[in-house]
């Protein structure tokens, strides 16, 4: 087996990926015809996957979010936001994912008159469907926009779905101008019900936009946090020697962090892939995860985020695991649900392919 073939046959888990950040194209193209959506730059499906990653591969946050513009604009039916969904989870058993959290912005699908409750309702149909179909478990989380106004109305809203597959409340978008803290009401409505946070912080800002999220917020995972990075002590030959007070506070904490390889460099937050914080995050404990966040504009999976981290971090099996296994502890449905997926999923996943590449190996030393 090559090693693709034994990334891709492993149990994953998924908890950063935006649901209008991974369409597939042809739907894309079928539901802007439904809608009589006419800004597509293209109506082949080859061609607009090329646009898309060109287009988000430009080294800027800012740029890189243009791209949604066009799929949250075929988002906005409760037949699209379902199928978007299903599709979803299709794509998730394909590529080896057995649990993933998805999440979206419900403000961006309200068009062509949808509410709030039928917009999540409509995910929430087609994410089921797709747990049956596929077999892939699923947690929804509820996205506030960093510079709009409605979060605490996004956060009531993901409270009022707890109970039907809603899992937890982000914080996303431009994060320049637009601090965490500014959210702070939306937040303390969040931890007054015992509910789930994690916010996008320190991809396009600072290490400030992660001590705000921790300290100001509640955060209970950090989307990126790629400018921890910010916070490593170096001694005079570059070398990491310590760290400053909050990367020691997340480390101490076990406060996971939600990190996207491909993306960081797509988004312009990692120069290069040589130079992403993961390596030092991973080899000194840190509760890293490894996800896909938009796998539309960056052209990837879970299983091509592995297999860079493999390439360029000298990651073995053992290590995909470990990181299977941080993300499964990390993942807000129920203790209780949690266990179940780690001894009844993934732990056997990853012995049986061991046992696999075992047999193999003897029978080649065998020959």
């Amino acid at each position: 087996m090559t090693t693709e073939e034994v990334i891709k046959s492993v149990p994953k888990v998924l908890l950063h990926d935006h649901l209008d950040g991974g369409l597939r194209t042809n739907t894309i193209i079928e539901l802007a015809k439904e809608l009589k959506y006419k800004k597509l730059p293209t109506q082949d499906p080859d061609e607009l996957a090329v646009w898309f990653y060109r287009g988000a591969n430009k080294g800027s946050l800012v740029e890189y979010l243009q791209g949604f513009e066009h799929t949250c604009a075929v988002m906005q039916t409760k037949v699209g936001l379902e199928r978007v969904a299903y599709e979803m989870m299709e794509d998730m058993k394909n590529d080896g994912v057995c649990y993933v959290e998805t999440r979206f912005a419900p403000v961006f699908h309200t068009s062509k008159g949808l509410y709030y409750e039928e917009i999540v309702n409509a995910v929430l149909t087609g994410l089921q469907k797709g747990k049956k179909d596929f077999g892939v478990g699923y947690g929804l989380i509820l996205c506030g926009m960093r510079n709009m106004k409605e979060t605490l109305d996004i956060a009531e809203l993901s409270v009022n779905f707890r109970k039907r597959g809603v899992v937890g409340f982000d914080l996303a978008g431009e994060e320049g101008g637009y601090p965490p803290k500014k959210h702070v009401e939306s937040f303390h409505f969040i931890q007054r019900e015992n509910f789930n946070i994690t916010i996008h912080a320190g991809e396009g800002f600072g290490k400030e936009s992660i001590w705000q999220a921790i300290q100001w917020c509640g955060a209970h995972r950090i989307g990126h946090a790629t400018h921890l990075k910010d916070d490593f002590i170096f001694d005079d030959d570059g070398k990491v020697i310590g760290f400053g007070d909050l990367a020691q506070y997340v480390l101490d904490k076990r406060i996971p962090l939600e990190i996207c390889l491909l993306s960081n460099i797509h988004t312009g937050a990692i120069d290069k892939i040589e130079n992403h914080p993961f390596g030092t995050l991973f080899k000194n404990k840190f509760r890293v995860t490894i996800n896909t966040d938009d796998r539309l504009m960056s052209d990837t999976t879970m299983t091509k985020e592995f297999l860079t981290a493999i390439e360029h971090f000298n990651l073995n099996l053992e290590d995909i695991e470990k990181i299977t296994l941080n993300s499964m502890k990390s993942a807000f449905i129920n203790y209780s649900e949690r266990l179940k997926y780690i001894y009844d999923v993934i732990k056997p996943g990853y012995t049986k392919i061991r046992e696999k590449l075992l047999s193999f190996k003897n029978n080649m030393e065998k020959k």
